[in-house]
């Protein structure tokens, strides 16, 4: 579109200072012709950009010219280049070229004052997380295959809604067209990601909250007593209210949490390794014992 190109060029200008016709050319595949109608086009609407023939000319800006920004205060510019760092902290290679492109037109030297990551150290969900995102901007339908908490794996269509980051994990919400119904689904469990070229009509979404697993596959709770050794002691801040965890004399932590009983409870205790004792309930230290035994073999 012309005015993608105009916005670019000028972009270019403030840049670079002085480029040629020709070059301007075949960045954008047009012609020269192009280019300079593109220049009067500027000029018309008030940007001083003229062109200079011989050697070392071209097409420039005047010195010291900066977008006229004035439909945003100075505080209202550093908010926007404040909330494009922070969603930088996801790794959209958009985001960092608009920063980058506001930062030139507003005259400011970006301050990184705030430096979030939503990522592991790996962030192995990158391409996962910037094709959901194109999916959702251009309304196109998802699929890809999707392992359950059971190891089950199922196929999926969806109409992506939105990217959400909860408990210290990505999931996508969107709109099941095998379930017929809003659900949410882990980013990490989502293989074979495509995005299609079929688009889709928006819904009422929000109208209904995402629907939980069915019932039988949710497990019941269960009230864990656990005693926690002093070396685990960043843990037991990190992990549990305060509330939760009762220092003893010896420097341990006697902890009381419920939790739905499944594989990652029992996960998440055999994490502590030596450092940790179930006191109760007994059949929860049966399940630790057997686990920790079958781990055991595997070394002896």
């Amino acid at each position: 579109m012309q005015i993608n190109r105009l916005f670019e060029i000028i972009y270019i200008l403030l840049n670079k200072k002085t480029i040629t016709a020709k070059e301007l050319a075949e960045r954008f595949g047009v012609s020269q012709r192009t280019i300079y109608r593109d220049v009067d086009t500027l000029s018309l609407a008030g940007i001083p950009v003229y062109t200079e023939k011989g050697k070392g000319g071209g097409i420039s800006l005047l010195p010291d010219y900066v977008l006229n920004k004035s439909i945003l205060s100075e505080q209202e510019q550093n908010e926007i280049l404040s909330a494009l760092q922070g969603l930088s902290s996801v790794k959209t290679s958009e985001t960092d070229q608009v920063l980058q492109k506001l930062s030139t037109i507003f005259n400011k030297n970006t301050v990184r004052w705030l430096e979030v990551d939503f990522s592991d150290w790996s962030f192995a969900n990158g391409k996962t997380f910037s094709d959901f995102k194109t999916a959702i901007l251009e309304r196109r339908i998802a699929e890809f295959d999707y392992f359950s908490t059971y190891g089950e794996m199922t196929h999926r269509r969806i109409e992506p809604i939105q990217l959400w980051f909860k408990s210290k994990s990505w999931y996508i919400k969107g709109f099941c067209l095998m379930r017929q119904d809003i659900r949410l689904f882990k980013l990490s469990r989502v293989r074979n990601l495509a995005v299609a070229d079929e688009q889709f009509s928006e819904r009422d979404y929000l109208a209904s909250p995402p629907t939980p697993a069915p019932a039988n596959h949710q497990k019941p709770d269960v009230t864990i007593k656990l005693k926690i050794a002093p070396e685990m002691t960043y843990r037991v801040y990190d992990e549990f209210d305060e509330a939760l965890a009762e220092k003893q004399p010896d420097g341990s932590f006697v902890v009381s949490v419920t939790w739905p009983e499944d594989d990652w409870v029992y996960g998440t205790i055999l994490s502590y390794g030596e450092y940790i004792e179930v006191l109760e309930p007994e059949h929860i230290r049966e399940i630790i014992n057997e686990k920790s035994q079958k781990t055991a073999k595997k070394y002896l």
